[in-house]
């Protein structure tokens, strides 16, 4: 399929480079052509491989049920075609719901496939957004989150519309007098499968599978995980049930065969038929162990209570039924295996998600266990359904029986050992401070350190601190006080004048005297008022205030 989807890719680009001259790896193409392209590849491929099976059958078996020559081999075709997405079909009387789950690989492998081819063509990578708005690491990662999710949600949109417009007209072209598809329930399922499948493989070419799961939020892909393991572990459980029930009445299913004498080519479509439907038998199991059990008609119950059956389509598959009656008392222990499966989902959804709250995990259990009852419910009605009317108009588990069941079990399990694990993870847990909390600590604990208290008496030239300020009176220097420092120097000024009209007075024939320096006319400078003394009451300690002692502290 990859190479025909490489032809599709590369055919377009030869004719554009040939009519405009453009290089084939310089564009790349819109995402919505490249999901038609890969819509269209995956419907041939999977007709072309259908085709062929329903043609071996045509030739190894009578022509009546596959209709007459080519066209009713074709059409027969698509209706397997619609039957591989769950689409069903009206006949004469009822309706056909109970479709194999196993065909679903089919389509979904080839829509894997095609999601992949898409992403590579439309080169997904460069479309990622290269710029994100700023903010803190954990605000990138959430814009990256949803980007990534953005642009997964336009690839599988991209390639589920046009496969379900492809799909309708499939089911236009494949009715006939006997099977009339119905168009709604065909669109629909096509439009989910090709949706879900495309954002998958989108999804995987982004990163790795583990990364795929990084995509969710811590607290939703706790419980998307518990809900897979818990699914899981059910089912992995009602297939035990289903392969021990075959190994036990395996000589029943073989008489039934050979009452069907089909012979070596229909043997092998009648097996290929039988491991179709194991799925759903699976699921049928995973019913079973969780109590409602499931039904073969109208009237019928197959539970751990006991078994009421009546008549028993001729499916070989069906012989490793129980014999109807009570059963047996140590089957009523299949029950605990959903609650054993809650409990380790517990424990998951506590492991990938753990709360601060204890309170808050028993209810994150209890949220599991739910998700998980839908997720069995939904796959119970898929696994059941009309065969056709009267007594086959209903087989198969009740799916809001099977979902009620199992989120009681699965819930109530999940929310007692998510509650004890989570206090276990916690209360092991070495008790740190919130990171900005911690920073903040280490800071004041720096600056703290750097301070050093006051030892012994002050001295001169001392600075003072926010302490000393608050427990000592500050002098204060008032306008009235005289300026020492301007007395002192005036009086030095007096002298020397003194000493020098002593030394020039004599010589003019003026006396030199105490009288003399009186008549001196200079006036001695008055004290000055732009200098402020900062001193004690002459006690000889000087005091120093530092304006930004409140800063540095």
């Amino acid at each position: 399929m990859t190479g025909l989807l490489d032809q599709f890719r590369t055919a377009p680009r030869a004719v554009l480079g040939r009519m405009g001259g453009g290089d084939d790896e310089e564009t790349r193409r819109p995402l919505p052509v490249s999901g038609m392209l890969a819509a269209v590849g995956t419907l041939g491929v999977g007709l072309a491989v259908l085709t062929t099976l329903t043609l071996i059958g045509w030739m190894a078996a009578p022509r009546g049920p596959f209709g007459e020559g080519l066209p009713g081999v074709f059409r027969t075709a698509c209706q397997l075609w619609l039957a591989a997405h769950h689409a069903g079909f009206a006949i004469p009387g009822g309706r056909v719901g109970l479709l194999p789950i196993g065909l679903m690989i089919l389509p979904g492998v080839l829509l894997y496939r095609a999601g992949l081819w898409m992403a590579r063509d439309a080169d997904l990578r460069v479309r990622m957004p290269a710029r994100l708005p700023k903010g803190t690491p954990r605000d990138l990662e959430n814009a990256r989150r949803r980007a990534q999710l953005v642009l997964i949600a336009q690839a599988g949109i991209s390639l589920a519309a046009p496969y379900a417009l492809l799909a309708g007209v499939i089911a236009l072209v494949s009715g006939n007098e006997i099977m009339q598809p119905f168009l709604g329930e065909a669109l629909v399922s096509h439009l989910l499968l090709a949706f879900v499948t495309g954002s998958v493989a989108t999804a995987r070419t982004i990163g790795p599978w583990r990364s795929m799961l990084r995509l969710l939020p811590e607290r939703p892909r706790s419980l998307v995980v518990g809900t897979a393991v818990a699914t899981s572990l059910m089912l992995v459980a009602g297939a035990v049930l289903v392969l021990g029930a075959v190994v036990v009445d395996f000589a029943r299913i073989q008489q039934m065969s050979e009452v069907l004498s089909p012979g070596v080519v229909g043997g092998l479509l009648l097996l290929l038929l039988e491991v179709l439907y194991f799925f759903n038998a699976v699921i049928w199991g995973m019913a079973y162990i969780s109590g409602p059990g499931f039904a073969v008609g109208v009237g019928t119950l197959v539970a751990p209570t006991g078994v009421k059956l009546s008549a028993v389509p001729m499916l070989p598959l069906l012989g490793a039924l129980p014999s109807p009656g009570a059963a047996p008392t140590w089957v009523m222990g299949v029950i605990a295996v959903p609650f054993a499966a809650g409990a380790v989902a517990g424990v998951v959804t506590a492991r990938v998600a753990p709360t601060p709250s204890i309170e808050a995990a028993p209810l994150w259990g209890f949220v599991c266990g739910v998700t998980s009852g839908l997720v069995a419910g939904t796959l119970a009605a898929l696994s059941g359904g009309p065969l056709g009317g009267a007594g086959l108009a209903a087989v198969g588990p009740s799916p809001w029986e099977v979902a009620l069941s199992v989120t009681l079990e699965v819930g109530v399990a999940a929310g007692i050992s998510a509650g004890i694990a989570n206090w276990w993870l916690i209360s092991r847990r070495p008790a740190t401070p919130p990171e900005p909390v911690r920073k903040a600590g280490a800071a004041i604990a720096k600056a703290a350190g750097r301070v050093r208290p006051a030892r012994g008496a002050h001295l001169p030239g001392h600075w003072l601190d926010a302490t000393e300020a608050d427990t000592q009176p500050i002098p204060v220097i008032r306008d009235d006080w005289t300026d020492e420092h301007a007395a002192a120097a005036a009086e030095t000024f007096d002298d020397m004048g003194a000493r020098q009209a002593g030394a020039t007075l004599p010589a003019a024939g003026i006396p030199r005297g105490p009288a003399a320096k009186r008549r001196d006319p200079s006036p001695p400078p008055k004290p000055r008022k732009d200098i402020v003394d900062e001193s004690d009451d002459r006690g000889g300690h000087v005091i120093y205030v530092d304006p930004y002692v409140w800063d540095r502290d």
